[in-house]
C-alpha cells in the first residue's frame, strides 16, 4: 500500500535552516519580496537567491512554477527550490505550487518555507499527491520518501485544516494502488478482500457472492463473467456518519478487474492497459476511504460490481439475450461493451435497497469519450441539473475536468432491438451518448442521477495535474468536495 509522505507545520525558525538535509523550497512572490526565511536563505547562499529573483527566468516564470538552484553555498541541504507566487490565497496556485515543489524534491526531507502563506495545507496537499510512486513489482522499491515540514505563521491551524486533507491524498492514492495493480494480482477477490479491510476505519461492508447475485436476478453482471475462473461479486461499503434516519448519497462503480472485450475480443495492441478498467470502482473505494479517515457527516454507500471479462466456452455471445435484476431484456450485441450490463445491476440493486437521495455512477465506460474529450475532462452525463451543476461546480474547485455532455431520446432510439427490450450498443456514432441512454434504463422515475465516463482520465501515459503519468485517482476529490457542500449534515 502506497501511503503519502509524512507532513508536518512548524513555526518560522531560521536557526534550522542551513543544517536542513534534502532540500529547501522558498516561496517567493511575483513581487520579488523575500520573507524572513528567504532572507535567511539568501545569506547563506552569499545573495544567490535574490540574483535570481531578479534575472530575466524568474520574471518569465508562471504563478506555481518552481525552479532549482543547487548545491547552495553555507547549506546542508543539496538544493533550493525556489517557487513563484502570485495569489496566495488561490487553492489551485497553492496546490499546482505544491505539485511544482515535489517535481524537483527527490525522495530526501523537504523543508518548505512557507511564511505567511494563506493556504499551507494546500500546497501541502500538492506536494502529497505529486509524491506518488507505485513500486510494489519492482525489485528496486527506490529510497523511502522523506517527512516534509512547512514552515508557517500559524503552525497550528494549518495542521487543523490539513487534516481532512490528509485523508482526501490517503483515499487518492488507495484509488491509485487499486488502478495500477495487475490483474493477476488484483483479482476479483483480492478486489473485495481489500474492500472488506476498510471494515477497520468505520465502513460496513459486506460481499455479495454469486448464489446471492442469481437469486436476485442479476442476470446482466453476472453475464459478464461467465467466461473467467475468477467469480463475480457485489461489494457494499456503508458509511453512516450522518443522521440515523436519512437516505444516503449512493457511488456505484464499475469493476472490471481485466477486460479481454470477451468473445468480442479487442486488438493485442494496447490491451495491457485494461488492468484500469476497474477504475470506477477504484475511485468509489478512494472515496469511502476518505470520508471514514475523516470521519464524514454524511450517510453515503458505495457499490462496486467486480467481475472479469474473458473468453471462454462459457462466456456470452453476441447475440444472447440476458435478464437485468429490473427485468428487462438485454440483447448482448458486442461483449466488450460489459461495463454498462454491470452498471445496470448495481444501481438497481442500488436504488432497491437504499433508496438513496442520488445515484453517481463512475466508469472507464467507452472510448468514444476519449475521441471527443481526450485527457483532460471526464464525460458527464445527468439528468438532473442541480445535481449535476453542483458535481460540476466542486470538479472546477478541485481541478478536475469534467465536462456535461447531451442526452435526448434520439440517442435512446439507437439502442432498440428485435429481440429484447433492448440491445446493449447503438451504431457507431455517439457511443458514449449511446452508453449513458442505456444506464439511465436503470434509473428510477425522479432518481438524481449522474453518470461519469472516466475512461479518458482515470490512468494515462504523460503526467496530470496531481499526479505522475499512470493512475490518477481523478474523482476522489470532486466527490469528496460534493459531499461536503451537499450531504453532510
Amino acid at each position: 500500500m502506497t501511503t503519502p509522505a509524512r507532513i508536518t507545520f512548524a513555526e518560522v525558525d531560521i536557526d534550522p535552516i542551513a543544517q536542513t538535509a534534502g532540500k529547501v523550497a522558498v516561496l517567493v512572490g511575483a513581487d520579488g519580496k523575500l520573507d524572513k526565511g528567504a532572507r535567511r536563505v539568501n545569506a547563506l547562499m552569499r545573495k544567490a537567491l535574490e540574483r535570481f529573483v531578479q534575472s530575466e527566468r524568474f520574471a518569465k516564470m508562471k504563478a506555481g512554477d518552481a525552479v532549482e538552484l543547487a548545491f547552495p553555498a553555507n547549506m546542508a541541504a543539496d538544493g533550493v527550490i525556489v517557487a513563484k507566487t502570485q495569489n496566495r490565497s488561490d487553492v489551485d496556485e497553492a496546490r499546482k505550487t505544491g505539485v511544482s515543489i515535489a517535481k524537483l524534491r527527490g525522495t530526501g526531507p523537504l523543508l518548505v518555507i512557507a511564511g505567511t502563506a494563506v493556504r499551507p495545507s494546500d500546497i501541502a496537499l500538492g506536494i502529497a499527491l505529486r509524491g506518488y510512486s507505485f513500486t510494489d513489482h519492482k525489485k528496486d522499491k527506490g529510497d523511502a520518501v522523506g517527512d516534509v515540514t512547512l514552515m508557517v505563521s500559524k503552525p497550528e491551524d494549518a495542521s487543523a485544516d490539513y487534516v481532512a486533507k490528509a485523508a482526501v491524498a490517503q483515499g487518492v492514492f488507495f484509488t491509485r494502488d487499486l488502478v495500477s495493480e495487475p490483474a493477476n494480482v488484483l483479482t476479483t477477490t483480492e478486489f473485495a478482500n481489500r474492500l472488506v479491510a476498510l471494515q477497520d476505519l468505520g465502513l460496513k461492508v459486506e460481499v455479495l457472492e454469486e448464489e446471492e447475485l442469481e437469486k436476485l436476478g442479476m442476470g446482466s453482471l453476472l453475464c459478464v463473467g461467465l467466461g473467467s475462473a475468477s467469480p463475480s461479486k457485489v461489494v457494499v461499503m456503508q458509511w453512516e456518519g450522518g443522521n440515523k434516519d436519512d437516505a444516503p448519497l449512493a457511488l456505484v462503480g464499475k469493476g472490471v478487474v481485466f477486460d479481454t472485450g470477451g468473445i468480442s475480443l479487442k486488438p493485442a495492441g494496447g490491451m495491457e492497459d485494461m488492468t484500469m478498467d476497474m477504475g470506477g470502482a477504484g475511485v468509489v473505494a478512494g472515496v469511502m476511504k476518505t470520508l471514514a479517515l475523516r470521519k464524514a457527516n454524511a450517510n453515503v454507500v458505495g457499490l462496486v460490481g467486480i467481475v472479469e471479462n474473458m473468453p471462454s466456452d462459457r462466456a456470452t455471445r453476441p447475440g444472447d439475450v440476458v435478464t437485468s435484476m429490473k427485468g428487462d431484456t438485454i440483447e448482448v450485441i458486442n461483449t466488450d461493451a460489459e461495463g454498462r450490463l454491470v452498471l445496470a445491476d448495481v444501481l438497481w440493486y442500488a436504488q432497491e435497497r437504499f433508496k438513496p437521495t442520488g445515484v453517481i455512477n463512475l466508469a472507464t465506460l467507452t472510448g468514444a469519450i476519449i475521441v471527443g474529450l481526450g485527457h483532460e475532462n471526464a464525460g458527464v452525463f445527468s439528468n438532473d441539473d442541480t445535481l449535476c451543476n453542483a458535481f460540476l461546480k466542486s470538479a472546477v474547485a478541485e481541478g478536475e475536468g469534467a465536462w456535461r455532455m447531451p442526452m435526448g431520446q434520439a440517442y435512446d432510439d439507437m439502442l432498440k432491438s428485435q429481440v429484447a427490450d433492448m440491445k446493449n450498443v447503438g451504431t457507431r456514432a455517439a457511443g458514449s451518448i449511446t452508453a449513458a441512454q442505456f444506464i439511465k434504463r436503470f434509473i428510477q422515475d425522479g432518481m438524481p442521477w449522474i453518470h461519469l465516463d472516466i475512461a479518458g482520465t482515470a490512468s494515462i501515459k504523460e503526467d496530470s495535474a496531481y499526479a505522475p503519468k499512470g493512475a490518477t485517482g481523478w474523482g476522489v476529490m470532486s466527490l469528496n468536495r460534493l459531499i461536503a457542500d451537499t450531504v453532510e449534515t
